[in-house]
């Protein structure tokens, strides 16, 4: 029996977007590596606009000077040693797995936690002067 019987996996699936250039998602990823392009990239790119605004609040709630010149090194701090967005971010993509996809993850939480971080964190360095509309000017 699953440990979730009601998890809407069809819905879930549904609501993630295409990537480019990526082959057709199998059913049930393998490796790590087809894990971190099958379902965490769709994923992080579903939460774009939710990634942003949730870096864009800890970086308000820090009083982080993002100036242009200096946001990239500050956000790369914040990113690397806030344990609560850390685990906030994690939070906004795990939400969104299906029931064996997160059968999945459990099973290789260390080092698919790291890939998303690391994806999360380059969607939001790639981001930047999205990210630096939502703050108040430094």
């Amino acid at each position: 029996m699953s440990d979730f019987p009601t998890r809407p996996d069809a819905a879930l699936l549904a609501l993630r977007p295409a990537i480019a250039g990526q082959p057709a998602a199998i059913p049930t990823p393998g490796t790590v590596a087809d894990f971190q392009h099958q379902v965490l990239r769709p994923v992080l790119k579903l939460q774009h606009a939710v990634l942003l605004a949730t870096v864009a609040d800890f970086a308000r709630d820090y009083r982080l000077p993002l100036a242009p010149a200096e946001a990239t090194r500050l956000l790369t701090e914040l990113l690397a040693r806030n344990a609560r967005l850390r685990a906030t971010i994690a939070g906004l993509a795990v939400g969104l797995l299906t029931t064996p996809e997160l059968a999945f993850f459990r099973q290789h939480r260390a080092e698919l936690t790291r890939r998303l971080l690391d994806l999360a964190g380059q969607r939001v360095l790639s981001s930047l002067p999205e990210l630096l509309t939502q703050l108040p000017p430094a």
